[in-house]
């Protein structure tokens, strides 16, 4: 195999982006590193200083817990941290359920925790936080942890961090973890990341140094002109009017975008900015039918518990092939899911064969309560026919849901086919990798939108940490230009590639790519269906090679960050299946997602050395054959 090119790798274990206290990602640049982090190999986990907050706790979480659990905990207890008495409730219960179905009962108990700076006599409402904590014997973490994982409603770094800042530092003095003693990621389940910012990164070729990279210095000036104007003194109302400013956003109904600042927060979601008809193709879509979350998985896991409030009791469905934890979710949570993990138009005939079984087992029953879908899929990049779903599900009366992270509302318009619509604003939405976020939308033309409104105005509360939501929408107000930039790049990038794939006829006598999945040579008229006339084709797109030398070399050679995310605003690629499927390889092989599988999100580099880098790596992988 020929030696890996790392002309802009960082470190392993590295935070991505580098010298940034928030980031949501880490460096892994060799297939061998990937591997090994599955492994759980000591020079891995020792490297590791970073990762994606759902799976890797951000050290100044780690430090509050640690505090927690000296100030609260009996010996050999641990905790998870929550925003609030509802979120901590429903960890307590999913522990002792999970613990109970495994053979282990065990026991949670809840601890409200206010915390106010300690020299300020009459502290504000604003200087105030209220953290609940689960605490619980330490050998039940692996139930916990699956709770932080699969829902993202735990705490995030920002509000460790700012609750840290508000204890004195006798409070503090509990050890704080390193990075080589920080606790493992939970190997039993399967991995995520995310990563990046770049307005124009540096071409093919140009080495960054790690102290020095002005991109780098650019992200530390701006994150620390947020953290003053906006962290620790935080403008009363600044948190609500970003808030305001993304449901706009989402829901498609400013006139005229404003990114610049007003007084109290973004000018966007000033009361008075001047909203219009929506943009989302469906009538009377208005921000009130927006919601945000404090992550991805937070909104799905959301719509999921929509779904088990508000219809009968039943199995859902999921379509395709999808992102781990929504299948986990359906899994875990109600009563189950029947899963058509292919998502293809033949599955569809599948659905309706299910749906007639159960009717004839209980004919008054409801035979499915729920249909969740990406579109399209990660990481198959596959489209399913929502015209289709769309008419079995009115024949049928279930929920369709969707998620258009991959997809994004800037390319596809699928809120016209969806009851409810999802998506992680953590990826091309945000673009920076430095917040997360999540939001879920409702279809106001939808059969159940007044059951579906009504629950999520009587449940809904708001866990959305204010210092979050700021950088979310800061970093949201270009989302249109750089999709616009990145969907360009992805389809020059995948056009040149299956140029000389198998799927692509091409006459290489030894070819290293088997196919290139990209939505327009994947399931193309189903995604054409939705596709705006001004929309593109997405930044993500996957490989599959003709042997596992090849993909390891193509991985290797690849002059790009190497991270398991997507949606960022540079390029990010990762061997998916090894992080995301590896202690079920064979599994995931049966639905076509193989285990050499390469998944590659484009991002704003100049295109000529975005595609040289590239061919650097295709040659690798052809040498290889």
């Amino acid at each position: 195999m020929t030696a890996p090119h790392s002309a802009t790798n960082y470190p392993l274990g590295s935070a991505l982006p580098p010298f940034t206290q928030h980031a949501i990602s880490v460096s892994l640049p060799t297939w061998a590193d990937n591997v090994g982090y599955e492994e759980g190999e000591k020079r891995v986990a020792d490297a590791m200083v970073s990762g994606y907050p759902r799976f890797f706790i951000h050290l100044s979480i780690e430090k509050l817990a640690r505090i927690c659990e000296q100030k609260f905990g009996a010996p050999n207890e641990k905790c998870l941290l929550c925003p609030s008495k509802k979120i901590a409730d429903q960890c307590r219960s999913f522990m002792l359920d999970r613990a109970s179905l495994a053979g282990t009962p065990t026991h949670a108990r809840l601890v409200q925790y206010r915390i106010y700076p300690e020299d300020t006599p009459m502290p504000s409402a604003q200087s105030t936080v209220e953290l609940h904590i689960v605490l619980f014997p330490a050998d039940a973490w692996p139930f916990a942890k699956q709770f932080w994982q699969h829902t993202g409603l735990g705490i995030s770094s920002r509000l460790a961090v700012y609750c840290l800042s508000l204890l004195s530092a006798e409070s503090q003095n509990s050890p704080v973890p390193s990075p080589t003693s920080a606790r493992a990621p939970f190997k039993a389940l399967n991995r995520h990341y995310s990563v990046k910012r770049a307005q124009q990164l540096p071409s093919f070729g140009s080495t960054p140094p790690l102290s020095s990279n002005p991109q780098d210095i650019l992200s530390k000036d701006q994150s620390t002109y947020l953290e003053e104007r906006y962290g620790r003194n935080l403008p009363l109302n600044a948190g609500a009017y970003a808030k305001r400013a993304m449901r706009r956003r989402i829901a498609g109904v400013l006139v005229r975008d404003n990114w610049e600042d007003c007084p109290n927060g973004p000018c966007a979601g000033a009361n008075d900015v001047e909203v219009g008809p929506s943009q989302r193709g469906v009538r009377d879509v208005t921000e009130d039918d927006v919601y945000l979350f404090s992550a991805g998985m937070a909104a799905i896991w959301t719509a999921h518990q929509l779904v088990l409030g508000t219809r009968p009791p039943a199995k859902s469905v999921c379509f395709g092939f999808p992102y781990t934890d929504t299948l986990k979710i359906l899994q875990k949570w109600g009563p189950g899911c029947h899963f058509l993990g292919h998502g293809l138009d033949s599955d569809i005939d599948t659905l309706e064969t299910i749906i007639k079984q159960e009717l004839s087992t209980n004919p008054s029953a409801l035979p499915i309560a729920a249909l969740f879908a990406e579109f399209p899929s990660n990481p198959l990049l596959r489209s399913a026919n929502l015209s289709l779903l769309r008419a079995l599900a009115d024949k049928y009366d279930f929920l369709l849901v969707i998620d258009e992270t991959v997809g994004n509302l800037v390319n596809v318009d699928v809120l016209q086919h969806a009851d409810v619509v999802v998506s992680s604003l953590s990826k091309i939405f945000s673009g920076d990798a430095n917040a997360m976020g999540g939001s879920l939308i409702l279809n106001p033309q939808g059969r159940h939108y007044a059951a579906l409104k009504a629950h999520m105005s009587a449940t809904y509360e708001d866990t959305y940490f204010d210092e979050d939501a700021v950088f979310m929408e800061r970093n949201s107000r270009n989302f249109t230009q750089r999709i616009r930039v990145i969907d360009e790049n992805t389809l020059a990038v995948c056009e040149y590639l299956r140029s000389r794939s198998i799927s692509g006829g091409t006459s290489l006598p030894t070819p290293a790519i088997k196919e290139v999945f990209y939505p327009k040579y994947i399931t193309p008229e189903n995604y054409l269906s939705c596709k705006l006339p001004e929309g593109g084709y997405g930044g993500l797109f996957s490989l599959t090679f003709t042997s596992p030398a090849a993909s390891r070399a193509f991985f290797d050679n690849m002059p790009f960050q190497k991270g398991p995310s997507l949606g960022t605003n540079f390029t990010l690629a990762c061997p998916y299946t090894i992080l995301a499927h590896y202690l079920e390889l064979g599994w995931a092989a049966e639905y076509g997602v193989e285990e050499g599988l390469v998944r590659i999100s484009v991002g704003m580099e100049e295109r000529e050395g975005l595609l040289e880098g590239f061919k650097v790596a295709l040659r690798a992988a052809e040498a290889a054959t």
